[in-house]
């Protein structure tokens, strides 16, 4: 019994080790920020920590298929993406991710959204 104890007594401390580590990496850090566009649309864009990175995600969600959005991503004031999306089935929306370089201090993160069709735009910002 004492055996069982003491092994039961090592893998939680093994299993308190290595969920300490991934979060001292930032492995549980996410930030998610949302809101509304200038017309019928709504955008939400992710961080989250991804092995030294900076996972990004935004997404639009417009609810018509079809709608070609010119998207841009900063870090910093940097250019980090410039794509056109276009929105798909079933929901009408589009999301664009992209791995950031996560360098020491905090970033301040802009995606940027813009309707071709209509000049809509959506814009989100967020410090990780």
């Amino acid at each position: 019994m004492t055996k069982l104890i003491v092994f039961a007594v090592a893998v939680l401390a093994a299993a308190a080790f290595a969920t300490s580590a991934a979060l001292a990496q930032g492995g549980g850090r996410e930030v998610i920020k949302s809101g509304s566009c200038s017309g019928a649309a709504t955008w939400k864009l992710k961080a989250k920590a991804d092995d030294g990175r900076i996972e990004t995600e935004f997404q639009v969600d417009q609810n018509r298929v079809g709608r070609k959005w010119r998207v841009t991503i900063r870090q910093n004031g940097v250019l980090r993406a410039d794509v056109v999306k276009t929105t798909q089935a079933p929901s009408g929306s589009f999301e664009l991710r992209r791995l950031l370089p996560n360098k020491p201090g905090g970033d301040f993160i802009v995606a940027k959204a813009t309707a071709l069709a209509t000049g809509q735009t959506c814009r989100g910002a967020l410090t990780f």
